[in-house]
C-alpha cells in the first residue's frame, strides 16, 4: 500500500516537472524512461518535485504582481510605414527612444517584457516602441536593420543610435538605460526643481 502511494506521488511529480520544463526553453526535448529507483530515491524525487512546484507558484505570483502594476508607456508599432515615421521623428527631433523587437512565441521576451515596461515608467522622457517581428508589414524593416533574433533592443540618445542589446540580459539592460538616460534625466529634473523654487521665492517676495 505504501509502495503504491509512493509510485502515485512519483507519477504526479513527473507530470509537474513536465509542466515546468518549458520555462527552461526545452520545448523540443524528449524525456526517456529512467531505470528503477530505490525507496530513498523515490522519496527524493517526490521532494524535488514539491520544491519545484512551490518555486513555480512563487514565480507566477511575482510575475502577476508585476503585470498588475500601473500600465507602462510602451507604444505598439503595427506597420513598416509607422516604424519609418517614428524613426524619422526620433532622428529629426533628437529624441530619446528604445525600439524593442519581440515575438509572442519568444520565452526570453516574455521574461524581459515586464522589466522593459517598468523602465518605460522609470524614464518617462524615453519612449519605448514595441515591434512584433511576426507582422508581415514589418519584414522589410527587419531585413534592413538585420534583426535576426529576439529580444533585440535599439537605444537612441538625442536621435542617434547609441547602443544595442540582443537577448534577455537584465543586468546589461539596466546598465545601458542608466548610462544613456538616468544621469541626464536626473540633471534635468534638478534643473526644473531649481527653476520652480526660484519662481516661488520671487512670487513670495513680490
Amino acid at each position: 500500500m505504501a509502495r503504491s502511494s509512493i509510485l502515485r506521488s512519483l507519477v504526479l511529480s513527473r507530470a509537474m516537472l513536465n509542466r515546468v520544463r518549458p520555462f527552461s526553453n526545452h520545448l523540443t526535448s524528449h524525456s526517456f524512461p529512467s531505470p528503477p529507483q530505490s525507496h530513498s530515491s523515490l522519496f527524493a524525487s517526490v521532494a524535488a518535485a514539491t520544491i519545484a512546484s512551490s518555486q513555480l507558484s512563487l514565480f507566477h505570483h511575482s510575475r502577476s504582481l508585476s503585470s498588475a502594476s500601473a500600465p507602462s508607456d510602451v507604444v505598439l508599432v503595427n506597420s513598416e510605414k509607422e516604424f519609418n515615421d517614428i524613426l524619422r521623428k526620433v532622428q529629426d527631433n533628437s529624441l530619446h527612444a528604445i525600439f524593442y523587437f519581440t515575438a509572442v512565441w519568444c520565452g526570453p521576451c516574455r521574461f524581459i517584457s515586464p522589466i522593459i515596461g517598468e523602465l518605460s515608467k522609470k524614464y518617462p522622457h524615453v519612449t519605448t516602441y514595441k515591434i512584433d517581428i511576426d507582422q508581415e508589414e514589418i519584414q522589410g524593416t527587419l531585413g534592413k536593420l538585420q534583426i535576426t533574433s529576439v529580444p533585440t533592443l535599439h537605444f537612441f540618445q538625442n536621435g542617434k543610435k547609441a547602443d544595442e542589446l540582443i537577448g534577455a540580459d537584465v543586468a546589461r539592460l539596466n546598465h545601458i538605460t542608466e548610462k544613456l538616460f538616468k544621469t541626464e534625466f536626473g540633471f534635468q529634473r534638478w534643473e526644473w526643481l531649481m527653476v520652480d523654487e526660484v519662481q516661488n521665492d520671487q512670487t513670495a517676495t513680490a
